[in-house]
């Protein structure tokens, strides 16, 4: 299969999934959660099931601002507003919900201040920029024999870095564009576990540039007789199959998670599921093309 010969639809497709992407985080940004902004979690369980969207409606109505609830597993459900800072506010609440929903059990009353949701945001900046710059670090030095290949055909460990990078942040602008949509117009809030599959998103990603390109490095210094265009294309056919079933194992069983899991980790699945599904494409028709425009 020729996949190398058709780069520039497969550019196409990215730039116009990255530009859709942009324009989404610019027109409507992130719903931040309480993680980041600010706020108060309460986790609460009732003796039977309870209409979470009733709930909301409740608690809104009632004068406590934009309030969202999530319903999870065991009749619990997670609610989710603005800071409660007085005993007097959260005693109102109580005898809201009793009055109309009976006996509960609070599980959980946690209250973020907004200093420390400016201090996770931080965190979370830092961390990516950290994860990135290892692996940029990392695959210069493990490719780094790749320019003494014996067929003479030569490509700088640097450019297979950047080209993995560039993949990553291609991988990582669609899924927040996805979620920015995802939250305007369903509300979903990001928080700390968004964060986590964002990371998980960038650890599949790059072990699966790093299978093409240690291919691609094997092929070079072996010496098949091709030039350097065939000699990508070899590689990346060598490692489809692995890489489209791989992906797929994981797949299927993030989606049973989606479809029979709890609510409360629905949207950490679908980040995983958005983020394997683009990071495999993008292993295989980004990274590795980047290498053959950059050699040209």
């Amino acid at each position: 299969m020729n996949i190398i010969k058709y780069y520039k639809i497969f550019f196409a497709i990215s730039i116009v999934l990255v530009v859709a992407s942009v324009a989404s985080l610019a027109m409507f940004g992130l719903n931040l959660g309480i993680d980041f902004r600010g706020g108060t979690l309460i986790e609460m369980r009732f003796p039977n099931a309870v209409d979470a969207k009733s709930l909301s409606a409740d608690l809104t109505t009632a004068g406590f601002g934009n309030v969202s609830t999530q319903p999870a597993s065991d009749n619990r459900v997670i609610i989710k507003m603005q800071s409660i800072e007085s005993q007097q506010q959260r005693e109102k609440i109580v005898q809201l919900i009793s009055e109309k929903y009976g006996k509960f059990e609070e599980q959980k009353f946690d209250t973020f201040g907004p200093t420390i949701g400016k201090e996770l945001q931080s965190k979370a900046i830092w961390q990516t920029g950290l994860v990135m710059l290892g692996i940029l670090l990392y695959i210069a030095y493990a490719f780094r024999k790749v320019s003494q290949a014996k067929s003479g055909l030569k490509v700088s460990s640097w450019k297979m870095s950047w080209a993995a990078i560039i993949a990553l942040i291609h991988d990582l602008l669609i899924v927040l564009g996805v979620f920015a949509v995802l939250g305007k117009f369903l509300r979903v809030e990001i928080d700390s576990l968004f964060i986590t599959a964002l990371l998980t998103v960038l650890g599949f990603s790059v072990h699966d540039t790093i299978v093409v390109f240690d291919r691609v490095r094997e092929n070079l210094q072996r010496g098949t007789g091709m030039n350097f265009i065939d000699t990508l294309n070899y590689s990346v056919n060598q490692t489809l199959t692995r890489s489209i079933n791989t992906s797929m194992t994981v797949l299927l069983v993030l989606l049973a998670l989606a479809l029979f899991g709890g609510a409360s980790t629905l949207y950490f699945i679908i980040a995983l599921l958005v983020g394997i599904t683009v990071g495999t494409y993008s292993s295989i028709y980004i990274a590795s093309t980047l290498l053959l425009v950059w050699n040209k």
